[in-house]
C-alpha cells in the first residue's frame, strides 16, 4: 500500500516556474507555488524519484504539517500536536537542522529549534512510553520554515545538499550552484544539437550542467540520499529503481558541441577535473581563451554565461568596460543568443543592446539579473532533409 505525502522543494526566488515545471514532467500535481518553494502530491516512489531526477531545487522535504505560530506556547503545542510518530521511530535520531524566519513574530533561529525538538521530545515521549530517547537509529533531520507567521515543518529526505551531484570537487571563487547553473540553460531554448558557449567558464558548471541535461543525465545517479536510511517510511529500493529509470533513460549515441573559456589556468584545470568525474569528456572541450577573441563559423549557437559581477569596488569600476568589450565580442557572432547572468544593474547600457527579457533571480540573498538577447532562429527542415 503507498502512502500519499506533501512533499516540497525550495528553490531559489524567481526560479519558480521552471522546478514547477520539472515536477509536473515527472508526473506530479503541484499543489501550491510560493516564494522559492513548489509544494506537490507524491508517493514513497515520489520521494526517491525527485531526489534522483530534479535539476533545479536543493532539497526535497517531506511536510509533517503546516500552522499558524505567533507565541513559543503556539509553536510548542501545535508542534506538539503533529503525527511525529508516523515519521520518527524509537530509536530515530533528530534534530532541527535549521530554522529560517521571515516577516513573522518568532524570529530567533535557536529558539525555534530548541522548543520544536522539546515539543516532539514531548510527544514521542507519550507514544513510546519512553523517558530518554537512545537516538542511535537512523537521521531525521527537521527544518522549520517561518513566514508570515505560517510554520512549516518538514523532513529533508535529501540529506546533503542536492547541487552535490559528485562531480564537483574543484571550484573557483565567486561558483555558480549545479542548481542554479541548470535553472538557467532551461530558461533557454537550447538544445542539444547546438553549440554552446561559455565565455566565462570558471570550474565548468554551466557547461557541465547543460552536458548533463543534453544527455538526459538524470543529476543524482551519483550519490546518497537522507531518507535512504529511512526503512519505516520507505523502501531503499525505491532510490535503486529510481536510478535504473535514470540509468535507461541516458541518451548514449548524441555528441555535444559545448566550449568553456576561461583566462585561468586553475579554473581551467578544475573545469577538466569535474569533467573526468562528471564522465563526460569528449561533449565539452575546455580551453584558455579570453572572451574578446570569442569566433564560430556556426551560426544559431548560445552563449549562457555567468560574468564577473564587480562585488568588490576595484572590480566595479572594471565593469563598464567589461560589458563594452562583452557586447562588442559578442556581436560578431551571426544569429546567436546570448544568456547573461549578473549582478550588475546596468549591464544592458554598457552591452549595447537592449535585452529581450530581464528575470530578476535572487542568488542568496544578491540580486541578480539573468538577461536573455534571442538570436535568429535556424531555418526549419523539411521533411526528408
Amino acid at each position: 500500500m503507498t502512502n500519499k505525502y506533501e512533499l516540497f522543494a525550495p528553490c531559489h526566488f524567481g526560479l519558480e516556474a521552471v522546478l514547477k515545471r520539472e515536477i509536473i514532467d515527472l508526473g506530479y500535481e503541484v499543489t501550491e507555488v510560493v516564494d522559492g518553494r513548489v509544494s506537490f502530491e507524491g508517493d514513497e516512489e515520489a520521494i526517491a524519484r525527485c531526489n534522483v531526477f530534479l535539476r533545479t531545487t536543493e532539497r526535497v522535504m517531506l511536510k509533517v504539517g503546516s500552522f499558524k505560530a505567533v507565541t513559543f506556547d503556539e509553536l510548542f503545542e501545535k508542534t506538539k500536536a503533529l503525527p511525529w510518530e508516523n515519521f520518527i521511530p524509537k530509536d530515530g535520531k533528530f534534530w532541527v537542522k535549521k530554522a529560517s524566519s521571515i516577516k513573522s513574530k518568532l524570529f530567533s533561529p535557536s529558539d525555534i529549534q530548541r522548543i520544536v525538538k522539546k515539543a516532539i521530545v514531548d510527544r514521542l515521549s507519550g507514544k513510546y512510553n519512553i523517558l530518554r530517547f537512545p537516538e542511535d537509529g537512523s537521521e531525521y533531520p527537521i527544518r522549520i520554515t517561518i513566514l508570515k507567521d505560517e510554520v512549516t515543518v518538514g523532513l529533508d529526505t535529501s540529506g546533503e545538499s542536492l547541487h552535490k551531484r559528485g562531480y564537483r570537487r574543484l571550484t573557483v571563487k565567486a561558483p555558480i550552484t549545479e542548481t542554479l547553473a541548470a535553472a538557467l540553460i532551461s530558461l533557454t531554448p537550447w538544445k542539444k544539437d547546438r553549440l554552446l558557449i561559455d565565455p566565462f567558464c570558471g570550474s565548468g558548471t554551466i557547461p557541465i550542467e547543460a552536458a548533463l541535461i543534453g544527455l538526459n543525465i538524470a543529476p543524482g545517479m551519483k550519490r546518497d540520499f537522507q531518507a535512504m536510511a529511512w526503512d519505516n517510511i520507505l523502501p531503499k529500493s525505491l532510490f535503486k529503481e529510481a536510478k535504473k529509470e535514470a540509468e535507461d533513460l541516458i541518451d548514449r549515441e548524441t555528441k555535444l558541441s559545448i566550449q568553456g573559456y576561461d583566462l585561468d589556468t586553475s579554473a581551467l584545470d578544475a573545469a577538466r577535473g569535474n569533467l573526468s568525474l562528471a564522465g563526460l569528456e569528449g561533449n565539452i572541450h575546455f580551453q584558455q581563451r579570453d572572451m574578446r577573441d570569442i569566433s564560430s563559423a556556426k551560426k544559431y549557437g548560445f552563449i549562457i554565461t555567468n560574468p564577473p559581477y564587480g562585488e568588490r569596488l576595484e572590480e566595479k569600476e572594471a565593469m563598464p568596460q567589461l560589458y563594452r568589450e562583452m557586447g562588442k565580442a559578442f556581436q560578431k557572432l551571426d544569429e546567436w543568443s546570448y544568456y547573461i547572468i549578473t549582478g550588475f544593474e546596468d549591464a544592458p547600457k554598457y552591452f549595447g543592446r537592449k535585452p529581450d527579457k530581464n528575470r530578476k533571480i535572487y542568488n542568496g540573498m544578491m540580486k541578480t539579473y539573468f538577461y536573455s538577447y534571442q538570436g535568429a532562429k535556424p531555418p526549419r527542415q523539411r521533411a526528408g532533409q
